[in-house]
């Protein structure tokens, strides 16, 4: 059970996709599972955390959601947030500012999933974070536009960062929606990240070892870099899945 992670693509209109986490999470649990909810707080802490356990609520897998916040500037402690959890949620927010507060952790938050078998969810941000090479942002390449601006997370320049090695490709998320299918190409492009994953809205892509599986209502895209600086990209859509190694 340990090694399962879960990155979701955003979006709110179809909770089900926090069923296969959850899911993993009751099996390791042996019943009703605690789940961990990790949110960096903006200032709307408690209410994000509401907001996101009313989708856990939604999801027709049963849980008890535990708020996790993390003051905006500080750090993620592992070893605290998952005394008696089941499972840990990365909810969604700014993601430079998760980046940040989970940095200085990720040498430790994998080694104690893996040792109590805790699966890990993302959600937007908590989803680009969990990739080795974390894209956390911007629009630009040397100063060329590759994305829209107003998905750039505070940043001009594309920023790709350390992020916690869950899974050995860079992710980039609301990908249809928000156009950042284009800024995760670049990055790859140029050498940031091995490889990458972009991820739809309502959609969850479940990561187990070398195979990934994809459900909910959009798709994921696999960017790969080919020969000359150029990249191959690959959907898959409900159902499907992919190799990650």
């Amino acid at each position: 059970m340990g090694g399962r992670t879960f990155l979701i693509g955003g979006g709110w209109d179809h909770a089900e996709v926090y069923a296969p986490f959850l899911r993993a999470a009751a099996e390791r649990a042996g019943g009703v599972p605690r789940i961990g909810c990790a949110v960096v707080d903006e200032g709307d802490g408690p209410e994000q955390f509401e907001r996101f356990a009313g989708a856990l609520g939604r999801s027709g897998v049963g849980c008890t959601p535990v708020p996790v916040l993390v003051p905006l500037g500080g750090r993620f402690e592992p070893e605290e947030a998952l005394d008696g959890a089941d499972g840990l949620l990365v909810c969604g927010g700014l993601t430079p500012a998760y980046q940040e507060a989970f940095a200085a952790c990720a040498d430790r938050l994998p080694r104690l999933l893996a040792e109590r078998g805790l699966p890990y969810a993302g959600f937007s941000a908590g989803a680009a974070v969990a990739a080795r090479r974390a894209v956390v942002g911007g629009w630009l390449v040397d100063g060329v536009p590759v994305c829209p601006e107003d998905t750039a997370e505070d940043l001009e320049e594309v920023a790709v960062r350390p992020g916690l090695g869950l899974v050995p490709f860079a992710v980039d998320v609301h990908a249809a929606q928000w156009g950042t299918l284009a800024r995760l190409v670049a990055a790859v492009a140029r050498g940031d990240a091995p490889c990458g994953v972009a991820v739809d809205e309502n959609t969850v892509v479940e990561v187990a070892g070398a195979a990934a599986r994809v459900a909910g209502l959009g798709r994921a895209h696999l960017v790969r870099p080919g020969a000359d600086g150029a990249v191959t990209v690959r959907s898959y859509a409900d159902g499907q899945s992919f190799g990650v190694a």
